[in-house]
């Protein structure tokens, strides 16, 4: 299904094709913070749909994902990194794709703080 997200102004939109059954609540101290609830897909599956010059990034720990955010709204609807098989890959903010029903996502908690 392809499924339109965006940051809360517009600044940052893109497409993502997906289903989305399963959220991921990260614990770690920037999800803890800004609270999103977390999907990866193939970065294959998702497409900036605004120019990247749109885009602030911001790295800690590892440095293993590049944390997108608009610089104007302060939303920060994805992600970007290689998953654990080297991959390229994208994480999906799914509080940011207006379509899905949060509801009906199975959620698990992912302990980011220990990793």
């Amino acid at each position: 299904m392809l499924h339109q997200g965006s940051c809360h102004c517009g600044r940052i939109a893109y497409e993502v094709e997906a289903d989305f059954t399963e959220g991921l609540d990260c614990n770690c101290s920037l999800c803890r913070r800004r609270g999103g609830l977390l999907a990866f897909v193939p970065a294959d599956a998702f497409t900036l749909k605004t120019p990247e010059a749109g885009l602030s990034t911001y790295t800690f720990n590892s440095h293993r994902l590049q944390h997108h955010f608009c610089a104007t709204c302060g939303t920060a609807p994805f992600s970007e990194g290689q998953g654990p098989d080297g991959k390229p890959m994208r994480c999906i903010n799914l509080r940011c794709v207006p379509d899905i029903d949060l509801d009906s996502l199975r959620i698990t908690k992912w302990d980011g703080a220990s990793h």
